[in-house]
């Protein structure tokens, strides 16, 4: 390890993450009995101009008065460029209760962006005297917040994760698409020409990059990478094929913008039985190995090290986590 100590983030669950309108109250109490381990109330995109006042006030009454239960609650505040932001802060810290426990700054494009949403939550938490500490989640969704992702990272201690905001990412650098993630058929290769052979073609992943990306400066600093949405909420197959490569990259959660995909996005980001069994498995081998002065040893056929040690380590973590959690 490096001798600079990263401080990791609280080690929250975070497999699925669920959007909820702050205009639309009567979805607030199906959220809180969602199996969701994370619910932002969302004061941003999914609210019409009009309606951003009341959605405050909506979700202020929401987080005092609902049963939450143990899930993890977040709220999603407008952009630092929009005259709504500073008042869905101030309000929201000011009138609601101890109950919330992050903020989410979506469209984040460099360090002093989160510096400045950092010193307006310091203040009202110092004035109103709250007792809990908000953290951070981050949406990196412009070219501007990819190419300083590090340093947006690193920005704040309250800093918990990072996610990415497939949307508007894919606007701000002009892809060519209108979908919410997923593929593209025209983002492939074509192989070579031989002849008696007819050429294939072979889709490719034009998310790769950003989200692996982003997974670096997330693990870099010590937070959770999470992958954003996923739009055609039709399609379960299209949902979990994203979700598995997302966590393959090393994001450890997906947002869920329709309810059918919190089950979806838990399964995915939820190691199964068998490869809990292999990672136990692997640490009582490993055990043995130092027991009997070894630094590795041969499990099934296969090495195992050190870095065996720390990858079954995260995947037995996880599932108590789970099992904790009640899932």
């Amino acid at each position: 390890m490096s001798f600079t100590i990263i401080e990791p983030a609280p080690a929250r669950l975070n497999r699925s993450e669920l959007a909820v309108p702050g205009s639309n109250p009567a979805l607030f109490e199906k959220a809180a009995r969602s199996a969701a381990d994370v619910v932002f109330l969302d004061l941003e995109d999914a609210v019409a101009p009009d309606d951003k006042e009341q959605a405050r006030k909506n979700v202020i009454e929401a987080i005092n008065d609902i049963d939450w239960g143990t899930k993890t609650l977040s709220v999603r505040i407008n952009g630092l460029d929009t005259h709504y932001m500073y008042r869905d802060v101030v309000d929201v810290l000011e009138q609601a209760g101890e109950r919330l426990d992050l903020i989410m700054i979506p469209k984040v494009g460099t360090a002093a962006d989160v510096y400045a949403v950092d010193m307006l939550v310091t203040q009202v938490e110092t004035a109103k005297g709250r007792k809990k500490r908000i953290g951070f989640e981050l949406i990196i969704e412009t070219a501007l917040g990819m190419a300083n992702v590090d340093e947006i990272a690193g920005a704040s201690k309250r800093n918990e994760s990072l996610h990415f905001g497939v949307a508007d990412y894919a606007a701000s650098v002009k892809a060519r698409t209108t979908v919410i993630g997923g593929p593209n058929k025209l983002y492939g290769v074509l192989t070579d020409k031989e002849e008696g052979k007819e050429r294939e073609f072979h889709w490719g992943d034009m998310w790769h990059y950003p989200i692996s990306r982003m997974v670096v400066a997330a693990r870099a600093y010590g937070l959770r990478p999470i992958d954003g949405p996923f739009g055609d909420f039709s399609d379960p197959d299209g949902f979990r094929a994203q979700a598995n490569r997302a966590a393959c990259l090393g994001c450890e959660g997906k947002w869920a913008i329709h309810p059918s995909q919190i089950a979806l996005a838990n399964e995915v980001n939820s190691p199964s039985e068998e490869e809990v069994t292999r990672a136990r498995r692997i640490l009582e081998a490993m055990e043995q190995a130092q027991r009997e002065g070894k630094g590795a040893v041969a499990l099934d056929g296969r090495l195992i090290d050190i870095a065996s040690i720390k990858q079954a380590e995260v995947m037995v973590r996880k599932a108590e986590q789970i099992a904790a959690a009640g899932g």
